[in-house]
């Protein structure tokens, strides 16, 4: 029976939202960290005391000393990636060994999965999605093909030859019958990935099992996402999603922990909103705004260096992700970028067609079509960097929040007014739901 705490992380928007420094700062209250989807095309930045840790595969909470840190079986995994990303943990002093755990049933990217992606990214005639390249989508076609590899198979050296020589012949047909790719060396591939294998092979535990003697035992579990519930395979702005289930029931399936153990689900949105890549954007700004956002917030990719594009909070969308995901409380995030502001646009309805509507539209063709419906806030025109009580905030940001609660029906618990762990702000309520011993604060309401 399970006795433990148990919250899920989410994005509420197209990822980017800045999960890493929350993850990161709410990890203080939970004894495990587990990440429940993607690959190393997520990156979350986390700034502690002005020093940097980009992370990619593993979970943020490794950066508290003393928490156990989950990588899920609903994870796809580069041994290569996650054995530099260990490494250089190790040389910031950090402690990854004895606290860090790998599921043997998360899936494996091989170099085929890389070359085809980035083939049929570049294909003549294909909807650019803007991937990262990095073989997640192949990774998880192979998985629900059947045909994918997993940790656990990585470590047997005879079904892990048999598994490279077998796909390597087949992909290397389709890549160069299809993209006229050369072909990947599978003796090369073999001698690599075996020898890594044994770098992985100390991690690796059924981790399903772990978390679940985790919560019996009275422990808690913060469940962490990647990327944000737009780029939901089922419920994003499909085809320009990613390849794996962002969304809080996400955690579940990644992870195996049943359903009825999940207490709370929390939101991270930005103040404003961002997206990489290609893909619908209501909200988009195509004028010099977007530059000075962008700027502002330093929005670029935290593992590609891409420019995120820029636009305003989208209230129908945050409503939308808050229903999907079943979001009790928000985490509102850069709300600093936006002190300069004399007013601020808000997107408070969608028109498509010249019909007004609070749903979002299912095929990406629609996009197209909507007509934002903006209501305008007065900016506060005063710093907000770095308060940490809700009462020192400005009058009209308090505004400026409460009136997100107030249209998407989810309670503001957190507010991040700049990039280090500090610059935190909890409201009233909210501690005691990630598990801290509540203490007075105002309230939004």
């Amino acid at each position: 029976m399970k006795k433990g705490n148990t919250t899920i992380i989410v994005g509420a928007q197209w990822g980017d939202e800045g999960k890493g420094k929350i993850v990161d700062v709410l990890s203080e209250n939970y004894d495990v960290v587990a990440r429940y989807a993607g690959g190393h095309n997520a990156g979350h930045t986390v700034i502690i005391k002005g020093k940097k840790f980009v992370l990619q595969l593993i979970p943020c909470g490794v950066l508290r000393e003393g928490r156990k840190s989950v990588i899920g079986n609903g994870v796809v995994l580069d041994p290569f990636a996650f054995m530099k990303e260990v490494n250089s943990l190790r040389g910031m002093g950090v402690k990854v060994d004895g606290h860090l755990f790998v599921s043997n049933r998360a899936q494996v990217i091989l170099p085929y999965h890389r070359m085809i992606e980035l083939a049929a990214e570049n294909a003549p005639g294909r909807v650019k999605i803007g991937t990262t390249s990095r073989g997640i989508g192949p990774a998880y076609e192979d998985k629900m093909g059947r045909r994918g590899l997993r940790v656990v198979d990585l470590l047997n050296k005879d079904l892990l030859r048999s598994h490279i020589a077998n796909a390597c012949r087949e992909k290397n047909m389709i890549a160069h019958a299809l993209f006229n790719s050369e072909p990947l060396d599978a003796d090369k591939m073999f001698e690599e990935y075996s020898e890594v294998a044994e770098q992985v092979r100390p991690f690796v535990v059924d981790t399903a099992a772990l978390l679940n003697k985790s919560l019996n035992a009275g422990e808690s579990i913060m469940f962490e996402g990647a990327q944000g519930t737009m780029l939901d395979i089922d419920h994003g702005t499909y085809p320009f999603v990613t390849s794996s289930s962002a969304t809080s029931g996400g955690a579940v399936i990644g992870t195996g922990v049943a359903p009825t153990a999940i207490d709370t689900v929390i939101g991270v949105t930005k103040a404003y909103c961002t997206r990489v890549g290609g893909g619908p954007f209501p909200t988009e700004i195509h004028d010099e705004m977007g530059d000075i956002l962008r700027k502002r917030g330093n929005e670029f990719g935290a593992v590609t260096g891409r420019p995120r594009r820029c636009g305003w909070v989208d209230l129908p969308l945050l409503r939308y992700s808050a229903m999907i995901n079943g979001i009790s409380w928000w985490v509102v995030t850069k709300m600093d970028i936006l002190d300069e502001l004399a007013e601020i646009p808000v997107c408070v309805a969608y028109k498509i067609n010249g019909k007004k509507t609070s749903e979002i539209p299912a095929d990406s063709g629609s996009y197209d079509k909507i007509e934002c419906v903006y209501e305008k806030m007065p900016g506060w025109m005063t710093s907000t960097e770095g308060i940490t009580e809700f009462d020192q905030l400005p009058a009209k940001a308090q505004s400026y929040l409460k009136f997100m609660e107030k249209e998407t029906g989810a309670k503001v618990g957190m507010v991040s007014t700049g990039p280090d762990r500090d610059q935190t702000m909890f409201v009233e309520g909210f501690k005691a739901v990630v598990g801290q011993a509540d203490k007075k604060h105002a309230s939004p309401k």
